[in-house]
Parts: C-alpha cells; structure tokens; sequence
C-alpha cells in the first residue's frame, strides 16, 4: 500500500496496440503478403465506356422547356389582355358615376326648391285656413244671434 506517494506506472501492453502481436511477427505478415503480389493484378473493372454525346435524349427536356416558355408567354398575353380590358371597364364605370351624380345633384336640387314650393304654400294655406275659421266662428256667432231673436218673436208672439 502506497502512502501518499506517486501512484505506480501501468503495466506497458502487449505487442502492437494491445494485440499481443510483436513488432517482429508484424513484419513477418506485412513481408508475406509481398511476396504474394508479385502475380500480375486482375483487370481493371468494366467503366461506362468512351464519353459519346447525347443526340435524342436532351432533346426532349429542352422540348418540354420551351413547350413551358411558350405557354408562359401565352398566359401573360392573356393578363395583359384581361387588364386592358378591366381598364377600359373601369374608366367607363368612373364616367357613368360621374354622370349619375351630376344627375343626382341636379335631381336634389330640383327636389329641394319643390319641398321649399310646398313648405310656402303650406303656410300660405294654414294662413288662410285660420281667417276662414275666424270668419266661421263670426258666422256661427252671428247664426246664433239670429236664432236667439227668432226664437224670441214666436216666443211672445203667440197669439
């Protein structure tokens, strides 16, 4: 038992990473495998072969490209037509709503001096309305009078 003092090293491992092979049985394998290579190598494996352009086979990516670029082309004349004639729509809806309310106004106004006609003659009317009521009242009054005399005469005169 160790007191207080440096730990002991590790034991060192066996042979090459802990393998427990020596560095003279690691030379001896390496030196086999040597000798044996001196046979010619296998052939290489079979590549693609020589580069040789493609003639049909873009053809038809580029085909579907340009079949995209025309039907492009195609719907933004449609837009632009589509937007001339919503233009054209508009300009004529902001002229018939101008007109309309140019005739609006002038109907308004039209309206307008017709209620003040009438508001004047009404008060004309209920002006004339109260005189012939007071003229009423004096008839009534005056018929009255003219019944309390008739009355009066068979009254006393009978006879």
């Amino acid at each position: 038992v160790n007191m207080g003092g440096p730990l002991a090293p590790p034991p060192a491992p066996g042979g090459i990473a802990g393998t427990g092979i020596g560095a003279a049985a690691a030379f001896v394998q390496v030196r086999a495998h040597t000798q044996d290579s001196k046979a010619a190598p296998p052939p290489p494996p079979e590549t693609a072969g020589p580069y040789l352009k493609k003639g049909g086979e873009s053809n038809g990516v580029i085909a579907m490209i340009d079949l995209l670029v025309k039907d492009l082309d195609k719907e933004m004349q449609e837009a632009e037509v589509a937007e001339k004639d919503a233009q054209s729509d508009y300009e004529t809806m902001m002229v018939d709503a101008g007109a309309k309310r140019a005739a609006d106004a002038q109907l308004l106004t039209e309206n307008e001096g017709a209620k003040a006609d009438n508001e004047e003659a009404l008060e004309t009317e209920q002006g004339k309305k109260a005189e012939t009521e007071k003229e009423l009242m004096g008839t009534a009054k005056y018929i009255s009078g003219l019944h309390g005399e008739c009355d009066w005469l068979p009254k006393y005169f009978e006879g």
